[in-house]
């Protein structure tokens, strides 16, 4: 043995020191060898701070906690503790009730392990100031905060995991698409399906030719119409809760009183801190159309509503997209239903199934694929052609854990399957679509540019102004 101590091996003193030591010496040995089947030694866990602990932030950490592998040792959200009303009338969030989540969790499923209760911060920017706490970020704030919190993350350097949609804007989708790509960190958006058995199913049946070419997608969800019966900001003015910091919650958008119309529950139904039906599920359910037809930028978008105003989100909308030719794929034709709103039942669905409320109907010039939101069940109709369809062989690999593939990603590197460059562009198309809405008229898209060519208005629209100093 070499006399020189390197990261290969040990010096030859060293070694005779430790034999000399006796049976103590072999204290030594890595805890994960000692500690048995399923130890996990800490230098071996993923640090995860999670920004944002409302009643999704909650569900993730739930959801963390049951990888052997993951701490989560830093929480941040703007408010100690939220009282839910309305649908969800009881149920509380924030840092002290997340907190209390955790310990119930390991007191009931890592009852072998103590809790190492994780650092609190009210501001995302104080805690990235204590960095060491953590390798990766989940961000799972309200919409119009999730860039913002990304691109934190990228910037410094810590993998990060962000609910869907990505960003609030397509002006930020495509910058934190740009800052992933300069990036070396992990990146995944939290569209699950995208690691399910059905979207696989979906993209490897319209890559064998199951339906042919495939001119028209269909896409509907019957989420939105009930989120909010307001038009216009509340007039009066409410007292803060204790323990929330509302100015930290405002964030970049526009500043105005408190009110419970906003926070806890309300605020996806307003254009500044949510994204309506199509940002809470149009990123889910368009997914498998995105991977199998390979859709990139559409030339069009139009898209037509209920009465719309300028404070919330139309209680149903429909939003129509163009797709070019992309080398062998033909043009395609999709189109977004929420609120309620159905495509035309197709005939060749049996009388006693129903088209659901969350789904996705594949056009195509041989037959049709029909399947649940998310990409579930997908079956090509009507039942008798799927049982006569034989199924080709398995391309595309199985993954399916969406945290998993995040996780082994933190760890050994490579590409999630969602990653910001596949979901920066998907959510700026479902962005693109609200654009549309809201501006009332079919408009022609310069994906180059990012322009709308036919309408200088939509500016506004597609990168709207940050205030009280923040910056993305």
């Amino acid at each position: 043995m070499s006399k020189k101590t390197n990261s290969k091996g040990l010096s030859r003193r060293r070694f005779l020191t430790l034999m000399a030591g006796g049976p103590a010496a072999f204290f030594i040995v890595p805890r994960h060898v000692l500690g048995g089947a399923g130890f996990i030694a800490p230098s071996e866990k993923l640090n995860v701070a999670v920004i944002g602990t409302g009643m999704q932030g909650i569900r993730d950490i739930k959801n963390l906690l049951g990888y052997k592998d993951i701490q989560v040792s830093a929480i941040c959200d703007v408010s100690q503790i939220s009282h839910y009303t309305g649908p969800y009338e009881g149920r509380k969030a924030g840092r002290g009730p997340a907190i209390n989540a955790m310990q119930e969790y390991y007191a009931q499923y890592r009852k072998d392990e103590e809790l190492k209760t994780p650092a609190e911060f009210a501001d995302f920017r104080e805690m990235f100031k204590q960095k060491n706490l953590f390798d990766a970020v989940l961000v799972a704030t309200c919409d119009h905060i999730h860039a913002t919190a990304s691109m934190w993350a990228i910037k410094n350097n810590k993998h990060v995991y962000c609910e869907k949609p990505l960003t609030h804007s397509v002006w930020e989708a495509r910058k934190l698409a740009e800052a992933a790509k300069q990036s070396r960190v992990a990146t995944q958006m939290g569209i699950q399906g995208h690691s399910g058995e059905g979207i696989r199913l979906i993209v490897e049946w319209i890559r064998d030719g199951a339906i042919g070419q495939v001119r028209e997608v269909h896409a509907w969800t019957d989420a939105g119409g009930t989120w909010s019966d307001f038009t216009d900001r509340p007039k009066e003015t409410l007292s803060i809760p204790d323990g929330l910091d509302w100015d930290l919650w405002l964030g970049p958008a526009v500043r105005r009183p408190y009110h419970s119309a906003y926070h806890p529950y309300s605020w996806k139904a307003w254009w500044d801190f949510g994204t309506g039906a199509v940002g809470d599920r149009g990123c889910h359910h368009l997914d498998p159309a995105f991977w199998a037809l390979n859709l990139g930028h559409p030339t069009t978008v139009e898209g037509c509503s209920s009465i719309i105003n300028n404070q919330t989100t139309p209680k149903a909308c429909i939003i129509y997209y163009d797709f070019p030719a992309r080398g062998d794929l033909s043009p395609v034709k999709v189109v977004w239903y929420d609120g309620g709103l159905h495509p035309a039942r197709p005939e060749e669905l049996e009388p006693e199934r129903n088209m659901g409320k969350d789904g996705l109907l594949f056009i195509g010039d041989k037959g049709k694929i029909l399947c649940g939101g998310w990409g579930e069940s997908p079956r090509i109709i009507p039942d008798a052609k799927m049982k006569d369809y034989l199924r080709p062989t398995r391309s595309l690999s199985r993954v399916g854990d969406h945290f998993r593939n995040w996780i082994d990603t933190c760890k050994n590197g490579g590409s999630c399957g969602a990653d910001f460059a596949y979901s920066a562009l998907l959510t700026e198309v479902m962005l693109l679509g609200l654009v549309a809405v809201r501006r009332q008229k079919k408009l022609q898209w310069d994906p180059v540019a990012m322009k709308a060519i036919n309408d200088p208005e939509a500016e506004a629209y597609l990168h709207p102004e940050y205030e009280n100093g923040w910056t993305l």
